[in-house]
């Protein structure tokens, strides 16, 4: 019989990610690994496999657990205009704390990995079309509370959020200042604003 594990895999995952998170997937070493998770080269490899495998994990982990906290305003049920609201300023938030120089490790995978590597580049597909839906759906319940004009393009709009809360995620990786992020955010809420409410 074999022995039992001595660490939790969920663990090794969230300190994974947060390596990863904080130094991309070429700058982290195998031996930065070994070390950020405590164990040993060789139960690394037994529980995850690769570095790349153990990076798609991570991912995975980061998908389902943080980036469902940080969205979590946009994807309830009854999310609509407030939700949206919510969520960018949370990533306004963010980026003059935790965020700042990390930005989310999705969006960075989309920058450094999606045209790379045909793993990443499902996981940032999927990571867009989330974000995509989520708005989407916040939209659409937007338009059914006439917060916005039931004739505005719905898809289009979802896309525009989508491709704004990345930029805002990107630009807190990059370190720029949280007043200007929030400028930015300003702008996009008055592109939504600007679309209602209906007559």
């Amino acid at each position: 019989m074999g022995r039992p594990k001595q660490y939790d895999r969920i663990e090794l995952l969230d300190r994974a990610a947060d390596l990863f998170h904080r130094q991309g997937y070429e700058a982290t070493t195998t031996a930065q690994l070994v070390a950020e998770l405590g164990v040993n080269r060789k139960s690394m490899y037994a529980e995850f496999g690769s570095k790349q495998e153990l990076f798609e994990a991570a991912l995975e982990r980061y998908e389902t657990h943080h980036l469902s906290q940080a969205i979590r305003a946009v994807e309830a049920d009854d999310a609509s205009l407030d939700g949206i609201r919510r969520a960018f300023a949370g990533y306004v938030g963010a980026s003059g704390g935790w965020a700042r120089g990390r930005g989310c490790l999705l969006a960075n995978t989309a920058v450094e990995r999606a045209s790379q590597d045909d793993a990443s580049a499902r996981h940032v597909d999927a990571y867009y079309g989330r974000l995509d839906a989520a708005f989407g759906r916040a939209l659409q319940n937007a338009v059914v509370a006439r917060e916005i004009d039931p004739g505005a393009d719905v898809p289009a709009l979802a896309k525009f959020l989508t491709m704004s809360l990345i930029g805002v995620a990107v630009s807190a990786r990059a370190q720029q200042p949280p007043a200007n992020i929030a400028m930015a955010v300003d702008v996009v809420m008055g592109v939504l604003e600007n679309s209602g409410p209906a007559s």
